[in-house]
């Protein structure tokens, strides 16, 4: 027996060693249930994946029922009804231009598909010195080493920095922080776009593959959307360079921002997405990639298939559990509860920390909403990194029997916190008071232990 499993009474390798995890042993509707019997509200959906809830009947017996004729076929040798329909249901309601899908089983797999398809691409159109891919800071897309690097998490990359590929970031759409005070959003976000537009230059347009964005940026900085303009003005900028818009919706995409798609909101088309969480809303791991006509049409010219694959893709199984999801929010109207549902939160918060001393923001879009947490609010002055005040938070948070999404390094990978909401879509104004209702204790409880 090592030292460890001693210590912990498991052979998993967890998140963290030393931490001890309540046992989940089921769940139904917004509720889990550990096997000492407490309940916790699911206030996060996990990680904004639960967007239908727990158990839900329908989605179980889609799976049930492929099961029951064909549990795995590889892709090398078939394809399945199951992923055939799930595409359709996909492209027929994605962003103009999407007319193709692959499948990964998450979030990080489909961003690194999405850098080799794009990488790809302009190899078949003859142009291999792109290289470049531009992303932002304080931005999130993965963890395996391709969305590692593009990503703008330092302190998540730093240990990992020799094995990662060049990549470059700008700024992030960060409002409550950097836009300056005589500033108006639209001249924001337009000296944001004319950032990106001097990097572009930097490196030379044409050895540029992609620009990479969160439409809405999810867990490094708290649900933060870009002011109105941002992304029209990026699409601008990469149709001029002849670069691919690559949006990250694998967090604030299928519904959870109130629209099916979060780029639905700024009225622009990416030329790859990707897609995860809410796609099976934690039935079965899933993901995929959205590609746009012109990439499928300049790799049919040339090569006729994607360098790219892994053993579980298309699995049947996960393609059922994702159609009866998607099918489930068409039928119930749920992405459109998910604005409704939204607005109801966001009214709550302000209710109840709109004069917090400590709360300087609360922001986001639907069931996608957070609060950053400040030492200070006149100043905006963030907590001391070493008060691990998310942390606090959660643990505090999960006594109460509520599940939230803190994190901490909002500003800069180092200082700040903030807390994330992302409740499943289903989510009742009682349960929405109970949310409420327990964070505030939580959030109270945590600042009182750094005083």
């Amino acid at each position: 027996m090592t030292r460890s499993e001693k210590k912990s009474g498991t052979r998993v390798l967890h998140r963290s060693i030393a931490h001890r995890y309540p046992v989940a042993a089921s769940g139904a509707g917004i509720l889990i249930r550990d096997e000492t019997g407490k309940d916790y509200i699911d206030a996060s959906a996990g990680a904004a994946v639960s967007c239908v809830g727990h158990s839900h009947p329908d989605v179980l017996a889609a799976m049930r029922e492929q099961m029951d004729s064909l549990e795995y076929a590889h892709t090398s040798f078939f394809t399945t009804r199951a992923a055939e329909a799930l595409a359709d249901d996909l492209v027929a309601h994605a962003p103009d231009g999407l007319d193709h899908v692959f499948y990964v089983s998450g979030g990080s797999e489909a961003i690194e598909a999405a850098l080799k398809l794009a990488r790809q691409y302009f190899v078949e159109r003859g142009e291999p010195n792109r290289r470049h891919v531009i992303a932002r800071r304080q931005s999130y897309h993965g963890v395996t080493l391709g969305a590692l690097a593009v990503g703008g998490r330092a302190w998540q990359r730093q240990k990992f920095a020799p094995l990662l590929i060049e990549t470059h970031h700008v700024a992030p759409v960060y409002e409550y922080r950097d836009r300056a005070p005589q500033e108006t959003a639209q001249a924001y976000g337009e000296r944001l776009a004319r950032e990106l537009e001097a990097k572009i230059a930097e490196l030379g347009a044409e050895n540029v593959i992609a620009f990479v964005a969160e439409p809405v940026v999810g867990a490094t900085l708290g649900a933060v959307p870009a002011v109105p303009g941002y992304f029209q003005a990026v699409r601008a900028i990469c149709d001029r360079f002849g670069i691919l818009l690559i949006l990250d919706e694998v967090m604030c995409g299928m519904g959870r921002t109130g629209t099916l798609h979060a780029c639905e909101q700024e009225a622009v088309a990416p030329d790859l997405m990707a897609i995860a969480k809410g796609l099976g809303g934690g039935y079965q791991p899933i993901g995929a990639v959205m590609v746009g006509a012109r990439v499928i049409d300049a790799i049919a010219a040339g090569s006729g298939f994607f360098q790219h694959g892994h053993t579980y893709i298309g699995h049947p199984v996960a393609c059922s559990a994702a159609l009866a999801v998607q099918d489930v929010l068409v039928r119930d109207s749920l992405v459109h509860r998910c604005a409704v549902q939204g607005e109801k939160l966001r009214a709550r918060l302000g209710q109840k920390f709109g004069v917090h001393p400590h709360i300087g923001d609360i922001r986001g879009r639907g069931l996608f909403l957070a609060l950053e947490l400040v030492r200070d609010r006149a100043a905006k002055q963030p907590f001391d990194p070493a008060l691990k005040l998310h942390a606090r938070i959660k643990r505090a948070a999960l006594d109460a029997g509520l599940m939230c999404y803190p994190m901490g390094g909002t500003l800069d990978g180092v200082r700040g916190d903030h807390v994330l909401l992302a409740p499943p879509f289903i989510v009742s104004d009682a349960e929405l008071d109970l949310v409420v209702e327990r964070l505030g204790k939580a959030v109270d409880t945590a600042i009182a232990q750094t005083a």
